[in-house]
């Protein structure tokens, strides 16, 4: 839906499982960076979490907000960044 984000993986990811988690839930995560290292949590969610998920938008919202673009866009865009 969004492509490689890159380091941003991570995040994105943990942002969609919170979205849904649930109190008392342990989610298991892992994430493997090619070329720099990997990573691995777990995470208990507590009841905190319904006073809280809320106060942004949740991941979906933000994908669905997004502007799609093609490589040549993506690729002008960058040089002029630079």
């Amino acid at each position: 839906m969004i492509g490689n984000t890159y380091a941003g993986a991570a995040i994105i990811g943990l942002s969609a499982i919170l979205d849904k988690a649930q109190p008392g839930r342990t989610h298991f995560n892992g994430f493997l960076w090619l070329g720099a290292g990997s990573d691995a949590f777990a995470l208990t969610v507590t009841e905190a979490i319904a006073a809280r998920r809320d106060r942004a938008p949740h991941t979906r919202d933000y994908i669905a907000r997004r502007t799609v673009i093609d490589y040549a866009t993506y690729a002008a865009t960058a040089v002029k960044l630079r």
